[in-house]
Formats: structure tokens, C-alpha cells, sequence
């Protein structure tokens, strides 16, 4: 980060913010109007964690509560001067934090989020949460922001004022409480934030859930209830941790509220499962599904993981010691009455009590996404175009629930040759006919090579269904998974295939497949003294019928996605050479079998391992070689 820093006489320290924190600061001025009531849920709850964060601190050092111990949110209003104040009595900032904090928002992925956005104000307000960069909403109604903050435990207060433009300017500050408040001088259209029946119907909205007060001044007419002095104040949320109240007194509003709350995200959770358990491990659990896939879902190095409380106590935030990684979408708070309060990162990964509630979690999720496939197949459709990708990781890492993550994977087929992933094992083997003994796939690195692959030629004119695999973890997928409710899954671009097994499927092709055309032991010794050490072996086709040529690998060796893959990502691949399947049908194969001539026989050889390569997703050794082939060979034909 690239900061200018002046210091003043008066010791007020003006700091550059980093660029990309300019660019996001100018959006939230000048474009992001349609849901301007944002910046008041980001602000309480940033209030809220500060709270829970102090809350966990005071377990070590109770001092730090003092004599301030009932911990509360509060907004207060000054009509004359233009000012919303959300003040906090949690952990507060110390001057470092509120450099890294306020004045460098990169690593909460602005970056990312700036290159999201879409031009529509309604869909890019949505992103603000999302992305963890709640603090600058504040921006939408202020053109100028000052925070007041003590760090508990320490003696310097601080104070950090910015208008939203190139810099921001650090202060020592007269604070004399830990905390923090943040004043907003507001714009001159922002005046319904200073009327508290806006305020608090955003309160009751967005935090009526959260388990710390927020409170308003009382009022009396349009004026402040005082009392010595001292303003009155009433609590104006629930401030009760929704998950400890029984599910029945709880709305679904109340729940869509909560999951906003703790996600940032603006729309409404796809599923949600609230539960309590006793017995041998006691905890209560509130678990959601969002319907949009976050911004770094594919991060596997992302923060991810649920909010951990004990006994009410928060503990800390992305436990992701309760979920397996391919469940890292999930969002929730588990509360357990077993662990200690003392309870740390290193712990929570050797204590037995977290390996049984993680698998207990595990398996209500996906009881979770059982019930909605089964009753809802147009939200688990959503759920699965959004998130479903990282449940393929789930047969690899979580042996025991295999079978049930298999379940619920989802694949394009030659059913209907659509490139929606739609199909389910379950539905292909209810459409298996009797006599079928496998489940027939094939990979590629795009939906149309797949469909178009000459490995399922004859397979198609039989009529039999092949799923269609275009994930670049599909094979490393399959790898894993070998079979399903005991019927093994067979990659038609592996090993043998028997068409005489395959029964005969209703309403297949009626030009069906001629039978492969044997070809001569001396055409195919030719063709394999042709192509050398780049192909292992040389035979007839059984998959073929329109293609000449075709490459496949034996059983137990790597397939061509997985060595594509893996040489990407840097990794050592054993060289191995495949097998080139022909088809004794086609005229190029007739060609070589009759051709004489030595050097357009190696041309011929060249070409049909050439098509097959490229027909496979594998880049051509020397393009410019086989274009000089194919130049040669159509030459002949001029």
C-alpha cells in the first residue's frame, strides 16, 4: 500500500487512501442510491462485532469492563447540527487499527468488487455488504465522516475524519471511554435519517435480531427525553440471540433477517435448519444455504467457516472447524454448551466434541439440500448453477457422506443434449434399460467437445445415455467416485468397451452402428511403426463410427483433462503414452491400408493421430507439421 503522510502542528496526521479505496469511495458518493439505508445496517453491525469481540476479550481480562459493563449500541440524533451518531462501548480501535481498518479497504476485496459491478445502482448496492466494505456505505448519506475511538485496556483515544475524498486525516482524540462513535454530517437530501421513526424502523428492519440493545433517545414530542441531565434512552430491538428462542415463536422474516445480518448479503437465504441439540454434546445450531455463490467461493484459502459462541459468549468468527471444506458456503452460528470459553483455533482442531458436531453439521446440511432437491427442484436448479460445483469436491474429501453428496450432483447428458447440468444418477438409473451395468460418461473441456466427443458415437446410435462432463474437476471427480448405489461409472474414453453387453435401448437410432471392419495386422503394425513412441498401441474401434481415430487410456492411467489440469497448476505429470483407437469404417483408413506410397502413408498416420488429439482437447506438438500434412494430402486432391 502506497500512503502519503503530512504531519500537522497540531499533531492531525492527514494519511492518502490507496487507490482503489478512491475509486470505491467515489461510487458510494455519486452512484449507489437506490438502497441508501444500507449504511445503517453495516454500521450497527460493525457495532455488534465490536460488542462480541469485547465480550471475548473481558474472559481474560475483566478489567477492561469496568464499571461499564452493560454493553449497548446507540444512535442519537442533532437536527441542528446535520449529525447521525452510532456510538458503541465495545473493544474499540487503537491508531494502527484504524489505519488498517478505515484507511486501506483492499483486502476486503475491493478490487474484486469493483470489477463486479454491472451499472445497475439496484444490483451493485447489493454487492456493498458482500464484499465487506459496509463502513464506506456511510458515504451514501455523508459527505463528511468522524470517528471517535478508544481501545479497551488502552489510555489514547483516537479520532479518524474523512470526507470521502483523497485522504483522510488521524488525530489523538478526547474520547474517555472505550468504544466507538461515528458521527455522519449528512447530506442535504439525507434528512430522513435524522427523524427517529426512520431510524428505528430501519432498527426494528435489519437488527431486531441481534443479541446486544440498540437503543434511541426517548422522546418526548420532537424533542429528547432528559432526566438530571442525561438523556433517557429505550431499547428498541428484541436484543436477544435469535437462535436461543424456540423455532415456533420465530417468523421467517425474522430468520431472513438474521442470515442478512451475519451473510451482508441483501437477498433472502435459498433454505435455512434450526436446531437444538442435547444429550451427549449439547449445542443449538443455525444453519443457511444462500441462493448467489460469494464473491471468492473458489478461494480455497478464503476465510470461510460459521460464528462460534459458547454458551451465548462470542468466540470468534469463521470457525471452519465444523464444516468440510466443500460445505464452505454455508453461513450460520453454532452455540455449544460444551466447549470451553477459553476455547482457541488450535484446540478446536483436536477436540473430539468439534469432530462429533462437525459431522452431526455435515449431515444436517446436506439433509438440507436432500429435502430441497426432493421438494423444490427449481431452488435446488438455482442452488446448483450457483454452488454446486464445490459439492464435486465432496466424494474426494468426505469418504463417509460419498454416496449422499453423489446424490445430489448434477449433469448435462445425451439425454437431451443441453448444456443445462440438470440430470441426476438417481434419474439416469431410473432410465438405465434392464441389462445395462454401468453409468457411461465422458469429459471435456467445454460442454460442445463433450457432446461432440467420438467417444460416444456408437454409444449415441444405440441409443445409450452418456453424461456429459465439461468441469475441469470432473475427472478428478470421477477419480473418486468409481460407483453409485453399486453400479460402477465407466469413462467411455477408458479402457474397453463391449457394444455386444450393451442391451438394446427403445427407440434408438434405427441406423444403427455397422459392426467394426477388421483390419489387417500388417495396417495397424503400420500405422503404429508410423507414429513411434507417441502412442502405446494401435487398434480397432468399437466407439467410432463417423470419426476416423480416437485416443484412449487404459483403466488405471491419468486421463487427458486430469494431466491438462495438473501440468496448468505447475505439477509433474508422468508422460504415458495412449492408445489410438481407429475406425476400420472410414475412408481414411481405407487410405492408408491401400496407399503404397511410404511418405503419404506417414502423412495419413500423422493426420488421424493429429484429428484425435485435437478431438481430445490436447494441443498439437508441431500445428505447423500437421498443417504441412494436410497441405500435402489435399494437394493430391486438387
Amino acid at each position: 500500500m502506497s500512503e502519503q503522510q503530512d504531519q500537522t502542528p497540531a499533531g492531525t496526521e492527514t494519511r492518502g487512501f490507496e487507490a482503489e479505496a478512491k475509486q470505491l469511495l467515489k461510487l458510494m458518493i455519486h452512484s449507489l442510491y437506490s438502497n441508501r439505508e444500507v449504511f445503517l445496517r453495516e454500521l450497527v453491525s460493525n457495532a455488534s462485532d465490536a460488542v462480541d469481540k469485547l465480550r471475548f476479550e473481558a474472559l481474560s481480562h475483566p478489567e477492561w469492563l469496568g464499571e461499564d459493563s452493560d454493553l449497548r449500541i446507540r444512535l442519537a440524533f442533532d437536527k441542528d447540527a446535520r449529525t447521525l451518531t452510532i456510538e458503541d462501548n465495545g473493544i474499540g480501535m487503537n491508531r494502527q487499527e484504524l489505519i488498517e481498518n478505515l484507511g486501506t479497504i483492499a483486502r476486503s476485496g475491493t478490487a474484486r468488487f469493483l470489477e463486479q459491478l454491472t451499472g445497475d445502482q439496484q444490483k451493485d448496492s447489493q454487492l456493498i455488504g458482500q464484499f465487506g466494505v459496509g463502513f464506506y456505505a456511510s458515504f451514501i448519506v455523508a459527505d463528511r465522516v468522524e470517528v471517535e475511538t478508544r481501545r479497551a485496556g488502552e489510555s489514547d483515544a483516537w479520532c479518524w475524519r474523512s470526507a470521502g475524498e483523497a485522504d483522510y486525516e488521524l488525530a489523538p482524540g478526547t474520547r474517555t471511554q472505550r468504544g466507538t462513535a461515528i458521527t455522519l454530517h449528512l447530506k442535504a437530501d439525507a434528512d430522513e435519517f435524522l427523524e427517529p421513526y426512520r431510524v428505528r424502523s430501519v432498527i426494528k428492519k435489519y437488527a431486531d435480531h441481534i443479541a446486544i440493545p440498540v437503543q434511541l433517545p426517548e422522546m418526548d414530542g420532537d424533542k429528547p427525553k432528559e432526566k438530571k441531565g442525561e438523556l433517557l434512552w429505550e431499547t428498541v430491538n428484541e436484543a436477544k440471540a435469535l437462535w436461543t428462542r424456540p423455532r415456533k415463536d420465530i417468523e421467517e422474516a425474522e430468520y431472513h433477517a438474521f442470515y442478512q445480518h451475519i451473510s451482508h448479503d441483501f437477498e433472502d437465504p435459498l433454505c435455512y435448519s434450526h436446531n437444538r441439540v442435547e444429550g451427549k454434546h449439547e449445542y443449538t445450531s443455525l444453519l443457511y444455504v444462500p441462493k448467489r455463490a460469494p464473491f471468492d467461493l473458489y478461494n480455497r484459502e478464503s476465510p470461510r467457516g460459521l460464528k462460534l459462541y459458547v454458551r451465548r459468549v462470542f468466540i470468534m468468527d469463521e470457525a471452519e472447524q465444523f464444516l468440510p471444506l466443500y460445505l464452505r458456503f454455508v453461513r450460520g452460528v453454532i452455540d455449544s454448551a460444551d466447549l470451553p470459553l477459553n476455547v482457541s483455533r488450535e484446540i478446536l482442531q483436536q477436540d473430539e466434541r468439534v469432530e462429533a458436531i462437525r459431522g452431526a453439521l455435515t449431515k444436517r446440511v446436506l439433509d438440507m439440500l436432500e429435502k430441497l432437491a426432493k421438494n423444490d427442484e427449481a431452488a435446488y436448479q438455482t442452488f446448483w448453477n450457483e454452488l454446486g460445483p464445490v459439492l464435486k469436491e465432496g466424494p474426494a474429501e468426505d469418504f463417509a457422506n460419498r454416496e449422499r453428496v453423489a446424490s445430489l450432483l448434477r449433469f448435462a447428458s445425451t439425454k437431451d443434449d443441453s448444456s443445462a447440468e440438470t440430470h441426476s444418477l438417481d434419474a439416469y438409473l431410473e432410465r438405465c434399460p434392464e441389462g445395462q451395468k454401468a453409468i457411461y460418461y465422458v469429459t471435456g473441456d467445454s460442454f460442445a467437445a463433450a457432446k461432440g466427443s467420438p467417444h460416444i458415437e456408437a454409444l449415441r446410435k444405440r441409443g445409450v445415455e452418456v453424461l456429459l462432463l465439461s468441469h475441469r474437476l470432473d475427472e478428478w471427480l470421477m477419480s473418486h467416485l468409481s460407483e453409485y448405489k453399486g453400479t460402477p461409472l465407466k469413462d467411455v474414453a477408458r479402457g474397453a468397451i463391449d457394444l455386444k453387453e450393451l442391451p438394446e435401448v427403445e427407440g434408438a437410432d434405427s441406423d444403427a452402428p455397422e459392426p467394426p471392419v477388421a483390419l489387417a495386422e500388417d495396417v495397424l503394425e503400420g500405422l503404429k511403426k508410423a507414429l513411434g513412441e507417441r502412442v502405446k498401441t494401435v487398434r480397432v474401434s468399437d466407439r467410432l463410427t463417423d470419426s476416423p481415430a480416437c485416443l484412449v487410456v487404459e483403466e488405471d492411467e491419468m486421463g487427458s483433462q486430469m494431466r491438462r489440469l495438473l501440468k496448468s497448476a505447475g505439477q509433474a505429470v508422468p508422460e504415458a503414452a495412449p492408445i489410438l483407437e481407429v475406425n476400420g469404417n472410414h475412408v481414411l483408413l481405407r487410405r492408408f491400408e491401400q496407399e503404397q506410397d511410404g511418405e503419404r502413408r506417414q502423412d495419413l498416420a500423422e493426420v488421424l493421430l493429429a484429428q484425435a488429439k485435437l478431438a481430445e482437447g490436447d494441443p498439437l506438438d508441431d500445428p505447423a507439421a500437421y498443417l504441412r500434412c494436410m497441405n500435402r494430402l489435399l494437394a493430391e486432391l486438387a
